[in-house]
């Protein structure tokens, strides 16, 4: 099973600010765990929402809206994409990141 894994947005990650190192540092010891033992399928960070754009499709029609974006609540900042066994698996790995 795949399962995608995100975080989200920012005021700090919409500024363009790099998180504390220790984080960093702790972020890639778990990302090279799921390396490691082959779980990991891709991971990224995203860019602000000002880089952004967004398509909406509704009654035949596409609507094109281009960031920046107001909130933080719907904006993914990075991803993780996991190959695991099940669901549950899947949830105690997003409980960790």
């Amino acid at each position: 099973m795949r399962f995608m894994v995100m975080h989200k947005n920012d005021p700090r990650t919409e500024a363009g600010e790099l998180p504390p190192p220790e984080l960093i540092a702790e972020m890639g010891a778990y990302i090279m765990e799921h390396a490691r033992a082959g779980r990991l399928l891709g991971g990224e960070g995203l860019g602000a929402s000002k880089t952004r754009t967004r398509l909406t499709f509704r009654g035949g029609a596409c609507t094109v809206k281009h960031g920046p974006y107001a909130g933080e609540h719907e904006l993914p900042a990075a991803v993780l994409l996991l190959k695991v066994r099940s669901r549950d698996e899947a949830l105690g790995w997003a409980e960790r990141y």
